[in-house]
């Protein structure tokens, strides 16, 4: 059998390590990573190897050449264009023809047993093979599910935490037939899991997966990368190490010289023609490369250093990379984290703090104090996006520095010429930072239309208008402290997480668009936005009804951004209407829970003395939307859910109501008995915004006070669905007391139970497994159907170490029982 090594990614997250060197030559225990690969083949009979080659290919072809130093026969398929993981084995094709082979990635370091791999594969009679693996955090994989006999049953590309529901992942590493090339279409990008698998499955073709015991790692970041040297230090992986074990766990390769007096605690690796001075302490997990100089009294730990590095006296080196023919002089110190690039100078006594990316080339001036990179920054976040943009304390997470280089990030995925629309909300922190987004803007060759203090759904729809896509500067919801960065699509949706992930790679690389002079974007002030976008309101959704009424309504602006609307919006429909607290309150740009609750009381008593129809109450940007009824008593969130969807499936009488999969399953009842059906998604607005656009959509809401008018907009728009309700109460000549009335109660509770990263898909696994026979839907999470009809949802949190839980039953007591026993199942996978 012959094999396949994948040889041509770019490796963008090992930046800047690999800027200049391909990421299978990147030394683990001072072997490139494709030699280890190269090396576990021939030791299992696999010597003739095809290496699919594209970035920087010359330099892979250069180091193994024709294999003969391995004692293999190595040949080379060049992509002149990267053509995925299954296109780039079609390239290679007229060398496999003949037989089965094996595909393995040149950049993962494992020790799996491949000749048991080859074994399964032949008695499966299979077509294709997946080698799996169990991972604690399968977001970076492809989910694979498999029954019973091994035949794979579901594939799933880079999952978010709420589709997890296994920790059983694709290695990249298959057996095949030469059959499966009929399915792979030559000179186009294709992958394996994404295009051709589902393929076969749907033709009902034998794909099996083997799940394989030992060791996998796919170093694909810098805390990876790290960690696969310590692993290989620790004998947790079953590789070769250069060198004599001169005591446990301290390897010294030929020509080394260490100094009787160096401090050496290992495990740690030296490598050939190093030298370690008197008085230098070498220290766990530290591996030095070829004709590396470390003098004396410096300090290493957890440091991997490449060839040819001088090492200063008195240097401090922790948790670092450190890239070939590069100097750290005296007293420098290089903290956790950090990644200096190829043919670096790090001045004496500089500092380097941890997570800074100095690219190659670059000179770190003697005293410096770097906490940003070096030309450009990358500061080693998990993950960029949260629930609503980019999120984090102002002025210590979120700077005006962070905000101009996000922008940058923005308008390099855009075309240049194009149009962004900005805006923000009444606090100061917000126009400060709305300023730094424009300017980067502009300088990235974007013309810029500039709302200036408008509500968040004004800001969407003006966004729709002709403009490629938004961006609206808010302070965080509850937290005055903190602000969201928000970035919007062309439909003034937020961006997708496909959008999400672009933005991110952009600003992960740093390779930001700049405009030439001739081509700084423009910026504009439009003109009559509010009136324009009531019109818009009025002339979309349904007002009939409204004048003869003579319904009397309070309105609570919460002295937000709301209240710039009401004006032109209240007099054209005119309605009686008592409006409180309209004006900006800049010190106030947010409001807590308990705040919301008082004003929400002191609505219900206005409502109640006035002998108003109802009452509503803005959040501070107009995005959500709170109910009081004619009594002044406050309809909950959920419970205003379902009047919304009680009257308008009641006058609409069809269509889709669309709903995130934590609501109440009465909704259902409701939305049936009056002829509609519901769409369940996922809790992200941006799923609930994609349905919600679709044709013979009549409503949407997420039971936080968000409602959609999707005949208006497929957003969260309080004024929209304001608008809609006192048309319905108008036509419905009922109140809001009556509707709720009508409706059964529902009873559902709510659950969070800390839940450490590294277990999160154990614990997913842990759920479907003790599903057993149950009925689950893993639309958002894992939901589990009792016989009976009560649901328990299982949902990771994308952003904290937190799962929840949601659980609905007959009655809460039956809801908590149901909550205590699906929390135990999660809290049992964490131990």
């Amino acid at each position: 059998m012959k094999a396949v090594v994948m040889a041509g990614g770019e490796g963008t997250r090992l930046r800047p390590m690999t800027a200049s060197m391909p990421k299978p030559l990147l030394p683990v225990a001072n072997r490139p990573i494709m030699e280890h690969v190269l090396r576990l083949l021939k030791r299992h009979g696999l010597t003739e190897t095809v290496v699919t080659v594209q970035f920087l290919a010359s330099l892979v072809k250069n180091y193994f050449g024709d294999g003969d130093d391995l004692g293999m026969d190595l040949t080379y398929a060049n992509e002149e264009k990267p053509l995925g993981t299954a296109g780039s084995v079609k390239n290679a094709e007229e060398a496999l023809r003949d037989a089965p082979f094996l595909v393995i990635s040149g950049d993962a370091l494992t020790d799996f047993d491949l000749t048991d791999l080859m074994r399964f594969h032949r008695e499966r009679g299979a077509m294709v093979t997946v080698c799996l693996t169990r991972v604690p955090n399968p977001l970076e994989f492809g989910i694979t599910i498999v029954d019973d006999e091994g035949r794979v049953e579901r594939f799933l590309e880079k999952p978010t935490w709420g589709q997890v529901f296994s920790d059983t992942v694709n290695t990249g590493i298959y057996v095949m037939e030469p059959e499966v090339f009929d399915y792979v279409e030559a000179g186009v990008p294709v992958d394996w899991s994404g295009d051709v698998f589902p393929r076969l499955m749907k033709e009902g073709k034998p794909i099996f997966g083997y799940v394989a015991e030992g060791y996998w790692e796919d170093v694909g970041t810098h805390e990876s990368y790290v960690k696969a040297q310590a692993d290989v230090l620790e004998g947790k992986v079953d590789v070769e190490i250069d060198g004599f074990e001169i005591s446990p766990g301290v390897w010294i390769a030929e020509g080394a010289e260490v100094h009787p007096d160096a401090k050496l605690r290992g495990p740690l690796y030296v490598g050939d023609y190093a030298k370690i001075e008197a008085g230098a302490e070498v220290r766990e997990h530290t591996v030095i490369g070829s004709n590396v100089v470390v003098k004396s009294d410096a300090f290493l730990h957890r440091a991997v250093i490449h060839d040819n590095v001088y090492v200063g006296p008195q240097t401090n080196l922790r948790g670092c990379v450190i890239g070939k023919n590069t100097d750290i002089m005296r007293a420098a110190r290089i903290e956790d984290g950090a990644v200096i690039g190829d043919e670096c100078l790090i001045g004496e006594e500089s500092i380097v703090q941890g997570n800074v990316r100095v690219y190659p080339f670059k000179t770190v001036e003697a005293g410096a104090f770097v906490n940003t990179s070096v030309i450009w920054e990358a500061r080693g976040q998990a993950q960029l996006f949260g629930a609503r943009g980019v999120s984090g304390i102002l002025n210590v997470e979120i700077t005006p520095e962070l905000a101009v280089r996000l922008a940058s990030a923005y308008a390099t995925t855009l075309k240049k010429g194009s149009t962004v629309t900005t805006a923000r909300d009444h606090s100061r922190g917000a126009r400060a930072l709305k300023r730094a987004v424009i300017s980067a803007l502009q300088a990235s060759a974007i013309d810029v239309r500039d709302l200036e203090n408008v509500p968040l759904p004004v800001a969407r729809q003006q966004t729709a208008r002709g403009s490629a896509g938004g961006v609206m500067i808010r302070t965080t919801t509850g937290r005055p402290d903190s602000v969201d960065i928000m970035f919007f699509d062309e439909r003034g949706a937020d961006l997708s997480q496909a959008g999400q992930r672009k933005l991110d790679r952009v600003y992960a690389r740093q390779e930001y668009r700049r405009a030439f002079p001739g081509e700084i974007g423009d910026l504009s002030f439009p003109a009559s936005v509010f009136d324009g976008y009531t019109g818009s309101v009025l002339r979309a959704v349904d007002t009939t009804g409204i004048a003869e009424s003579g319904l009397k309504i309070v309105v609570d602006a919460a002295n937000g951004s709301a209240g710039l609307v009401l004006p032109s919006l209240l007099g054209r429909l005119g309605v009686d209407a008592l409006t409180i607290n309209p004006g900006l309150n800049e010190a106030r740009p947010t409001e807590s829970a308990d705040t919301r609750r008082a004003g929400l009381v002191r609505l219900g008593e206005i409502v109640s003395s006035a002998r108003a129809a109802f009452g509503v109450r803005f959040d501070p940007v107009g995005e959500r939307l709170a109910l009081v009824d004619e009594r002044g008593r406050i309809i909950e969130d959920q419970r205003a859910l379902l009047v919304m969807l009680d009257l308008i499936a009641a006058e609409r009488r069809s269509g889709r109501v669309v709903l995130p999969v934590t609501t109440t399953r009465i909704a259902e009842q409701v939305a049936a008995y009056h002829g509609t059906q519901v769409e369940w998604t996922t809790t992200s607005p941006h799923d609930l915004t994609r349905v919600a656009h679709k044709e013979g959509s009549v409503f949407g809401g997420d039971g936080r006070g968000g409602f959609i008018v999707p005949e208006f907009s497929p957003v969260f728009d309080a004024t929209a669905a304001f608008v809609r309700l006192i048309g319905l109460v108008a036509r419905t000549q009922l109140s809001l007391s009556q509707i709720d009335a009508r409706i059964p109660r529902a009873h559902v509770q709510r659950r969070e139970v800390a839940t450490p990263w590294a277990v999160k898909g154990l614990v997913m696994r842990s759920v479907v497994e003790a599903a057993g026979e149950r009925s689950i839907d893993t639309t958002d999470g894992v939901r589990v159907v009792e016989p009976d009809g009560r649901w328990v949802l299982v949902l990771p949190d994308p952003a904290e170490a937190v799962t929840h839980l949601w659980a609905e039953g007959p009655d809460d007591a039956a809801a908590q029982e149901l909550l205590d026993t699906w929390s135990a199942v999660v809290d049992g996978a964490d131990r």
